[in-house]
């Protein structure tokens, strides 16, 4: 493995030991699990999304469906120890597959009936998936014509139950939230599985030479997928784990709750054995921080609807956990570990984030978690540096030595890890998850006064025209991404008129002409800032007469309608909002609740996390309902106030968009008064990219702590008013700000107030 390059020097990095054990070493695994955990996460997400597969007269009919007619249907087409390449039923297969969890159980079954343990075919190809179940259908209906080949139980069904099958139902009904532990995008990620694996016959290994010493193993999550993935192929697993059955009775099960002595202690049996941290990113201890709560959104997708926007570039998140050791002091001179401290910053992006932990923190007898972050892949690595405090400025420090992580040297690393020794003191190991799509980041930001044709209003413009005057006044708005990338153009149509070098006023123009555009692509600069839009437009909103009883209603190109109304609420600054698809008026796919809900409730808590205590209002929460979710699914949070938005790749950023344009422009014409600071039509001057990226980096629950309260290491909605630089906008004496004086070119204050107050 090549050394990492230090920050001032550099530290060498060696591969983990455990991936220099030989076939001879460890187990030999007669199927090929990385093929099977990508098919199980896919089969247990299908699971966990079939309502009706849960319901009690269900499972019933499920599991006389495979006591009855399943299995002895596939003992019989059995040829010696070799299954049929057919698949059965979804609702029989989740009952086998429960079934097969319980190795002893199952093995006890099928000999006390069959006189051998039954096995299933190994199929991992999706067309070869629908092949085995169209064949299973044709045997299945010629051996039992008058038994559906669906579950088409009734929930007025009487169901018998015999003592196997009550077995059977608390099986399943045990294993009824399975997916749960792996809904992580990345748990499917070929390079994770590879790293789980090769972890999987490590732990094997420590499981068979150590069972004597150790009461109870505790598999970590990646591991556990193994495991079960292993016990799913029930002949398979018997024939790879006979020289262990016995001692795989210590393994903790899956929904045994593992007692922190026993957690300890498979921790630190696996150090001694293997020289390195037990849990790592993407691997977390059965038990331990099960209750913990991502603070980001993201999830298995294939959906990405956004790809039509060549401008948009899509966000790639990974995990990263840093666990540090201290060497024994056997061959080290005596140092001063108090004025040792260890610091973590980023490659790229984010160049402010500096997170220090003292040295004294750590121990040598176990590894210990420094740091648990989620990262943007664009950060490109990790440095971590060693720094002693120097003389008596608590402030300042010296650097001792520092290693750099690279995600790509961990992407290639065996389990996604490496590890590195700095000053011959402090032994740090890094993991990663493979990098998954996560959420879109994208704010709006004040821009200058745009023409008709998307030109600037300039001198500059003028010029480039030979001085042919500028038509119309557009307010317009620069959209930048979670990389301070401009991926869209958002103009709001304001004045008529023409401009040239005289005294020209332009004149405003009427509601309903108020159209809002969304245009793809970024500025064509011509001289400094001042520039064009671009041609493309992909989303207009236009306002309509409002129906009784509603303030605003405006028509998207998009094919949504959007009403707003003033609340009931005696602030005077509540108001209800309505999307509906206005080509099919019967539609409720989407509903804007008001506030952070959902995915996206942000709750206090006393472990160390500091959440600002903001305001609800400006946020909305957008609900999508489909067959697949009736109760409905967050997609997005936007704050309108701030023309702020994060939502998944299956929510549409254009929609988004002209949702958050018609939203503040509404509200400033029903109030009469600036909501959503629209009147400022010059660019802010915001923190130079790179220096403090927004959703760059993101804590983990798990290293909340008082001393890392920055808001810039948190959702940007915790503290969206400081993160968006509103805070320091605020700060800006309104009276003499420069931002609100603007040339006679741009039309001045009374253009754009006028069409509010009047």
């Amino acid at each position: 493995m090549s050394a990492c390059d230090g920050a001032s020097a550099s530290a060498s990095v060696r591969s983990l030991k455990f991936s220099e054990l030989s076939e001879e070493d460890t187990l030999r695994i007669t199927v090929d699990l990385v093929a099977a955990a990508r098919r199980n996460l896919g089969f247990l997400k299908f699971i966990a999304e079939s309502p009706f597969l849960h319901q009690t007269p269900a499972i019933l009919e499920s599991i006389r469906r495979y006591d009855q007619l399943w299995m002895p249907l596939i003992y019989d087409l059995t040829n010696g120890s070799t299954p049929p390449m057919i698949l059965p039923p979804v609702d029989i297969e989740w009952v086998w597959f429960c079934h097969s969890l319980n190795p002893v159980s199952y093995r006890q079954y099928c000999e006390s009936r069959f006189s051998k343990v039954i096995g299933k075919a190994t199929i991992f190809n999706e067309e070869n998936e629908d092949y085995a179940l169209n064949r299973c259908r044709e045997i299945w209906l010629s051996r039992y014509p008058s038994e559906p080949f669906e579950n088409e139980c009734d929930s007025n069904m009487e169901n018998r139950v015999s003592t196997v099958q009550e077995d059977l139902l608390e099986e399943v009904s045990k294993q009824r939230f399975l997916y749960t532990k792996f809904t992580e995008p990345y748990c499917s990620e070929i390079v994770y599985l590879i790293a789980a694996r090769q972890r999987y016959k490590g732990f094997l290994y420590m499981v068979h030479r150590f069972a004597d010493s150790c009461p109870k193993f505790v598999p970590t999550s990646d591991i556990l997928l193994m495991w079960l993935t292993h016990q799913s192929y029930p002949t398979v697993y018997a024939f790879d784990t006979k020289e262990i059955e016995k001692e795989l009775i210590k393994v903790a099960g899956t929904w045994e709750v593992a007692k922190k002595v026993e957690i300890e202690e498979t921790k630190k049996l696996w150090e001694r054995t293997f020289e390195q941290p037990y849990e790592k990113a993407g691997g977390t201890a059965v038990g331990k921080d099960v209750m913990v709560k991502s603070p980001i959104q993201w999830e298995v997708t294939g959906t990405d609807v956004n790809t039509k926007y060549k401008s948009m570039l899509p966000r790639f998140l990974l995990e990263l956990c840093v666990m540090v050791k201290l060497r024994t002091k056997t061959g080290i001179a005596k140092w001063n570990m108090s004025k040792e401290f260890l610091r973590l910053r980023c490659v790229r992006c984010h160049k402010e984030l500096k997170m220090d932990t003292p040295v004294s923190n750590f121990t040598s007898d176990t590894w210990h978690k420094a740091w648990h972050l989620y990262c943007e892949f664009g950060t490109k690595g990790m440095i971590l540096e060693l720094r002693n405090r120097g003389g008596r400025c608590i402030k300042g420090s010296k650097l001792t030595e520092g290693a750099t992580f690279l995600w790509n040297d961990l992407l290639r690393a065996p389990s996604l890890s490496l590890v590195t020794e700095l000053d011959q003191k402090v032994r740090v190991a890094a993991s990663i998850t493979p990098p998954v799509q996560a959420s879109y980041l994208l704010k709006c930001v004040p821009d200058r006064v745009t023409d008709d044709s998307g030109a600037m209003i300039s001198d500059v413009i003028l010029k480039l025209n030979h001085y042919r005057p500028q038509e119309g006044r557009w307010l317009s708005r620069t959209v930048l991404d979670h990389a301070g990338r401009e991926c869209f153009i958002v103009r709001v149509r304001i004045g008529g008129g023409i401009w040239r070098r005289g005294a020209e006023t332009p004149s405003a123009v009427k509601w309903e002409d108020r159209i809002i555009e969304v245009r793809e692509g970024c500025w064509s600069y011509v001289a400094g800032s001042i520039g064009r839009a671009p041609e493309k437009i992909v989303g207009t909103a236009t306002p309509k007469e409002p129906p009784e009883g509603c303030h605003a209603l405006w028509n998207f190109s998009t094919g949504n309608k959007l009403l707003v109304q003033r609340g009931s609420s005696n602030h005077g600054s509540r108001f209800a909002f309505s999307l509906t698809n206005h080509q099919h008026p019967d539609s409720t796919q989407v509903k804007l609740v008001e506030g952070r809900k959902m995915e996206y409730e942000v709750k206090k808590s006393g472990s160390g996390m500091e959440v600002e205590d903001e305001n609800e209002d400006g946020f909305l929460t957008v609900v999508r309902f489909s067959e697949d979710n009736p109760t409905g699914k967050a997609t997005g949070l936007l704050n309108w106030k701030l023309l702020t938005l994060e939502f998944s790749p299956e929510e549409d950023a254009v929609l988004l968009l002209l949702l958050c344009m018609s939203i503040v422009k509404s509200v400033t014409e029903i109030n009469k008064e600036d909501m959503g600071s629209l009147l400022i039509r010059r660019r802010i001057k915001e923190a130079k990219l790179g220096n403090r990226d927004w959703g760059s980096v993101i804590l983990h629950p798990s290293s909340y702590s008082r001393s890392l309260s920055s808001p810039h290491v948190q959702p940007w909605y915790w503290h969206a008013k400081a993160v968006m630089g509103l805070q320091e906008r605020d700060k800006v004496p309104r009276p003499t700000a420069p931002l609100l004086t603007y040339s006679q070119a741009e039309g001045g204050d009374n253009l754009y107030k006028r069409g509010i107050i009047n």
